[in-house]
């Protein structure tokens, strides 16, 4: 396979490797399960790498179909040669794909093609030959004189059309003066006049030049934002050194032609009116939809990290989604996430009920044995932290957190939610959703659009469709990650299981809801429309804990069932032996190739069932630090330079880091404060240092503390 080869020398990787994926994919398996299952086939390719090649191939195929269409219709003109062939088929991107069909690209009526009409080709042909003659231009263009070309003059105007035109849609002067403009440009922004900033947002960009080669993906997003709402003007200035060595590398006119002025004329006006314009067109697009997959990317890592902080399990948490005037909404949750309590206080202006909102807050923490308290980050959160403060100073086992709210209000109001919650109101469940992303972060916040979740930059200004695509991506692969307890999910979370989507999510749901917890995973099999291929691709991430099968609950797909049992009956043990048996057993087995070949799987096949018999469906969260857990509040006026505190990362963008530090305003590690090894992600907990403070702009800088 061509593709497989291609793609195999752009990543390094074996040609076997690639081919295993692509033909995994194309009989209809999915990324994890490919990932997790098959790694005999694609020598234990991760699920990066996999989606790497997912998309690779993606790109070679529309790039494969473009050719095929060029090629047919450079064909059907008559216009194809064995040397234009071989170009098309070795080009290696659409550009250059576009560039070598612009001369035959059925195109609108153009000067150039009004010219021809008048039959000036011939000239423009002697114009490009650079013709030698005792004659001057005049005399060369007096027979093309016409009715509809009046004078040689008009002639030659008209030739010099259609030489502009050729030039321009040159494929090899193009690309020479993409690259020049991409090394040597310079991009420039300048406020419009009139344009009202009203919060200076673009001020940076008010009087801005930089060389293209130089400036960053967010710089980028910025500036392209400012001129969509009409603030700056944009453009890019590429010498003209370079776009005349560019041209004159396959148009150079010759001192001895009396035409040599005409094609001088010619190439001032192919770089003025038609080269520069689509060059500038190109590279602001390049630049562009490299800033976007950039910002798409430090999208996707974000949300990988917060979908991937560990649970909070165990807790009773009591959840306040803070408010002035509307009151602050309150849910209490049991250790499932069940509601067990909803009320409303008014602690804030207008009403400044303080006193009667403690007496219920600490009530309701009585109860229902609150452990824990979750503040919901929007509008008033800091004077509700500063009203729980108060009360876990008096109860030293109650401590709380602030937790995110980012798409709260979008999933309150959502039919999901509805569903879940009939009889609450819309604000109620806010503050039921705040409570349970702290119990487990994953099953709730699937249940709201990865694009709302609020820890992108730039989101709104990128590519939509590749950016659904990719955090949807994100989503599936820490679902599957985690692996999903069938008995408890949501349809939300079902539905990014492998092999599962939205319609078998909710049959699955229906049939639990009908006839009880599912007790096996052959069970699945009786839901409508979970057919043989539905069930290979997502059984081993499915969990069904007490079941008839100990196995069940593992990370061991069904199909390893089998030599599971081998392996545990080496050791004269069963699956329903406890995990402590297990390990203590299985250290006298090692997983070798030995071992795997006498069971008829492979090494890596072997491994997985060895760690899943020992630690049957491990959570990979549990291996991540905890939220940091608060007991009294913080404020800008508590912070000193030098002083050393934990944060939580909240969100990572180019320029560095937004970190919590419990007061009210997020502290920026700036990217030159990071060690270069470090990568940090959102959730990480990390030792900072006060660098500076701003009170009066709500600045914190903040410094990396090793260790």
């Amino acid at each position: 396979m061509e593709n497989a080869k291609i793609i195999a020398q752009q990543m390094q990787l074996r040609p076997s490797q690639v081919t295993a994926v692509i033909e995994l994919l194309d009989s209809g398996n999915t990324i994890p399960f490919i990932a997790r299952y098959r790694k005999e086939q694609t020598g234990s390719l991760d699920e990066e790498q996999i989606r790497e090649i997912a998309a690779a191939l993606k790109k070679l195929r529309t790039l494969n179909e473009r050719r095929a269409t060029i090629i047919t219709s450079i064909a059907e003109q008559g216009k194809m040669t064995p040397e234009l062939l071989a170009q098309l088929q070795n080009a290696a991107t659409v550009t250059e794909l576009e560039d070598l069909y612009l001369p035959y690209k059925p195109k609108r009526r153009t000067r150039a093609t009004m010219a021809r009409e008048k039959g000036l080709e011939p000239l423009a042909e002697l114009i490009l030959a650079q013709l030698h003659s005792r004659q001057t231009a005049e005399q060369i263009a007096a027979p093309f004189a016409t009715p509809d070309v009046p004078t040689p003059a008009d002639a030659l105007a008209g030739a010099r059309d259609i030489v502009a035109e050729v030039i321009s849609d040159s494929a090899a002067v193009r690309q020479i003066l993409r690259e020049k403009a991409q090394q040597w440009g310079i991009l420039h922004s300048r406020k419009i006049k009139k344009a009202t900033d009203e919060r200076d947002v673009y001020r940076l960009y008010y009087e801005y030049d930089q060389r293209i080669n130089r400036l960053r993906p967010h710089q980028i997003l910025a500036i392209n934002r400012g001129e969509a709402e009409k603030i700056l003007r944009v453009s890019v200035e590429i010498q003209e050194r370079d776009w005349l060595l560019a041209i004159r590398s396959k148009f150079r006119p010759d001192r001895r032609s009396p035409l040599a002025h005409q094609l001088q004329q010619a190439i001032e006006d192919a770089a003025k009116r038609l080269l520069l314009p689509a060059i500038e067109r190109d590279t602001r697009r390049s630049l562009t939809e490299t800033a976007e997959s950039h910002a798409i990317q430090v999208f996707a890592d974000n949300l990988r990290g917060l979908l991937s902080q560990p649970p909070l399990a165990g807790h009773v948490v009591l959840a306040i989604d803070p408010a002035y005037r509307t009151g602050c909404k309150v849910a209490v949750l049991d250790a499932t996430g069940k509601v067990l309590a909803t009320t409303a206080v008014y602690p804030h202006p207008p009403q400044n009920r303080r006193n009667d909102s403690l007496k219920t807050l600490t009530s309701l923490i009585r109860q229902h044995n609150v452990s824990l308290i979750a503040i919901g980050n929007g509008t008033a959160s800091r004077e509700t932290e500063q009203l729980v403060a108060e009360l876990t100073r008096q109860m030293p086992d109650v401590h709380y957190l602030i937790v995110n709210e980012a798409g709260a209000s979008v999933y309150s109001a959502s039919k999901l939610a509805r569903q879940e919650m009939p009889d609450l109101d819309v604000t109620l469940r806010g503050a039921v959703s705040i409570g349970r992303r702290v119990q487990d972060p994953l099953a709730e916040l699937v249940k709201i659009d990865p694009k709302s979740i609020g820890v992108g930059l730039y989101q709104h200004d990128v590519n939509q469709k590749q950016l659904g695509e990719t955090l949807a991506g994100v989503v599936e692969s820490v679902v599957n990650q985690v692996g999903v307890d069938v008995n408890t999910a949501s349809p939300a979370l079902l539905t990014y299981v492998s092999g599962i989507g939205p319609k078998l999510a909710e049959r699955m749901v229906a049939y639990r809801d009908e006839y009880g917890r599912f007790t096996n995973r052959q069970q699945l099999k009786k839901v409508s429309g979970l057919g043989a291929k539905a069930f290979e691709q997502s059984a081993g991430f499915l969990r069904i804990r007490e079941g008839d099968n100990p196995l069940d609950a593992s990370a061991i797909h069904p199909e390893s069932y089998g030599a599971a049992t081998a392996v545990l009956s080496r050791v004269s043990l069963t699956p329903h032996s406890t995990p402590a048996e297990r390990e203590t057993a299985l250290r006298q087995l090692q997983p070798d190739d030995a071992l795997a070949a006498e069971l008829g799987i492979g090494l890596p096949t072997l491994q997985d069932i060895f760690e899943q018999l020992i630690r049957p469906g491990r959570d990979p969260r549990e291996d991540l630090p905890l939220p940091i857990l608060r007991s009294d509040v913080l404020s800008m006026d508590d912070l000193a330079p030098g002083m050393q505190l934990k944060g939580t990362v909240r969100n990572v963008v180019d320029f560095g880091a937004f970190i919590d530090i419990g007061v009210k305003q997020d502290g920026l590690l700036h990217r030159s404060q990071i060690p270069r090894s470090a990568r940090l992600s959102v959730g990480d907990v990390l030792p900072v240092t006060i660098q500076s403070v701003d009170k009066d702009r709500g600045r914190i800088g903040l410094g990396w503390e090793e260790g």
